[in-house]
This record gives structure tokens, C-alpha cells and sequence, in this order.
């Protein structure tokens, strides 16, 4: 099995959007805003080739698929479909993909799923050949969400998923689509049903590789105390989080980050007073054996 990084449409968002109560004093240490507030941020996918045989992607950043209009209020950078360059670029296309996992469905990690906008065309679903693993729960949520995150999901991406035969909905720690390489863990405090994917490693390759989604969106958010102003839970999400590094730590299992413009992923350290951060940071995943 290899691992690839894979850049999606990157973005630009308000630094204290992201990063909650925290002052912007703090944050803006860690990533420096620009003269609007906006920090940087990746939409960055996780490719895994010959996972049991089959090519599979976690997550598909925010994609192309905004209006021009849209695309300027939720600060995406480029009009092209990043993704589909990135697959490209590492000797895939979308047809190649035999499995779209699905942390939730905001429209920042499920965006790319559609192709991207055009003037005058209805939105069309990409990955033709691929199952699309999605927690139940949050698809029970993303079906009726909250006054508060209806706006993070696409209303018209459900009904293509369910029309596409090809959605397995999970609520364990395995899909059908992946068997035992995969396991599932969920957590609620970003948004209820949140599914984290951990990626095991071959016999003898070592700890294995977690996708952490938004529950830890890049290295900033390893501290425990640090929440984005998007969580619907943040006490709840400082305790997951804490529950989560515990056992990563222990365990060997590297954080893979889809939003951190800088670092694809690292390993977890803890100091003498208890504090989470990170070490062995890697820029790029590129054909990674693991």
C-alpha cells in the first residue's frame, strides 16, 4: 500500500472563525492572517493505492463546484477542480477510485465529489466507479440539519449519492467496502457523527496513519484548548480530542491533517506538563509505503 497527499482547492477563512475563543494575539502566531483576517488553509485528500487491491480516497476537499459568487464569500482560491489535477499528477483519475471515504459532509470535504461549475449546467457526481462511505449518523444529520450548519452541507449531493446505488452508510468500525484495513471511530463535538478513519499499516510497517478530519484540522489544533468557531460542541470536542491523542500517542499512529497549508502529517508528542504537539512533521506524502 502507498500513501499520497493530495492538494484540493485550498482556501481562505477568518482567522477567528477558525480558530474560536482563542485570541487572535495567539493565532496569529501559529498562521498569519492577511489584511482581511483570512488565514490560509489546504483542503488536502488522502489517497491510499492498493488498500486490499483497491485505490481509495479519504475525503474530497471543497472542490470547484461553487458559483463564482459563492466561491468569493467562502474564500475558495482557484475556479479549476484542484483534486482531479492532484489524482492526475500521481497517475489517477477520478474513474480509477474504488472507494470515497467520507469524514462528514460539509461542503469543505465533500465538495469535490461534483464536478466543477458551470454556467447554465445542473451539478454532476465524479468518481463513477467508487463506493461512498459515510457514517450514518451524520447522514441522519446532514438529512435534517440545524438552523445553525445548514449552510456547510450541498442540498443536492444526498439525493445523487443515494440515486448513485453505490452509498454504504456505517456505524461500526468497519464498512463492507474496506473490510478490517480501515477502522472507524466517531466522535460529535465538530458536528454530530464525525467519522475519523485510521488507516492500518502492512505486518510489520509500523503504527498506522489517521485521517483526523476536523477534529484536529491541522497542527494549530493539537493543543487541546483550541476549537474553531464552527464546533457544535467545543467542551465535548476538547474531550474527544484528548481521548483521541491518548491513543494515537500510545499507539504509534501518525495524524494525517486536510487543512494545515503547511504539514500533510506527524506523529504526536506530549511534553513533561502534559501539553499535545507534534514532531517528524512531512510536508507531502508522495508514494509513502506503509
Amino acid at each position: 500500500m502507498k500513501l499520497w497527499s493530495l492538494p484540493g482547492n485550498s482556501q481562505r477563512l477568518d482567522g477567528g472563525a477558525m480558530f474560536g475563543n482563542a485570541p487572535r494575539a495567539m493565532w496569529a502566531q501559529w498562521i498569519a492572517p492577511d489584511a482581511e483576517n483570512r488565514i490560509p488553509l489546504a483542503c488536502r485528500c488522502l489517497l491510499a493505492a492498493g488498500l486490499d487491491g483497491r485505490n481509495v480516497l479519504f475525503e474530497t476537499g471543497i472542490g470547484a463546484f461553487f458559483e463564482p459568487k459563492l466561491r468569493e464569500r467562502y474564500g475558495v482560491v482557484e475556479s479549476q477542480h484542484v483534486l482531479l489535477d492532484s489524482l492526475a499528477r500521481a497517475g489517477f483519475r477520478h474513474e480509477d477510485i474504488d472507494v470515497v471515504v467520507l469524514s462528514h459532509l460539509h461542503f469543505d470535504h465533500a465538495g469535490g465529489l461534483l464536478a466543477a461549475w458551470q454556467e447554465g449546467q445542473p451539478p454532476r457526481l465524479l468518481f463513477p466507479n467508487a463506493t461512498f462511505v459515510v457514517g450514518r449518523e451524520h447522514w441522519q444529520r446532514a438529512q435534517h440539519p440545524h438552523p445553525r450548519d445548514r449552510a456547510s452541507f450541498i442540498p443536492e449531493l444526498l439525493p445523487m449519492l443515494e440515486a448513485s446505488g453505490r452509498l454504504e452508510l456505517v456505524d461500526g468500525e468497519h464498512a463492507r467496502a474496506l473490510g478490517e484495513s480501515v477502522r472507524f471511530t466517531f466522535t460529535n463535538g465538530h458536528t454530530p457523527g464525525l467519522m475519523l478513519a485510521e488507516v492500518m499499516p502492512s505486518p510489520g510497517a509500523g503504527g498506522g496513519v489517521v485521517f483526523c478530519a476536523d477534529l484536529i484540522p491541522g497542527r494549530a489544533w493539537v493543543h487541546l484548548p483550541i476549537t474553531m468557531g464552527y464546533d457544535r460542541y467545543p467542551e465535548l470536542l476538547i474531550d474527544e480530542k484528548r481521548a483521541f491523542l491518548e491513543d494515537k500517542l500510545a499507539r504509534g499512529v501518525r495524524l494525517f491533517f486536510t487543512h494545515d497549508a503547511e504539514i500533510a502529517m506527524a506523529a504526536v508528542t506530549r511534553d513533561a506538563k502534559g501539553r499535545f504537539g507534534t514532531t517528524a512533521e512531512c510536508a507531502e506524502l508522495a508514494g509513502l509505503a506503509l
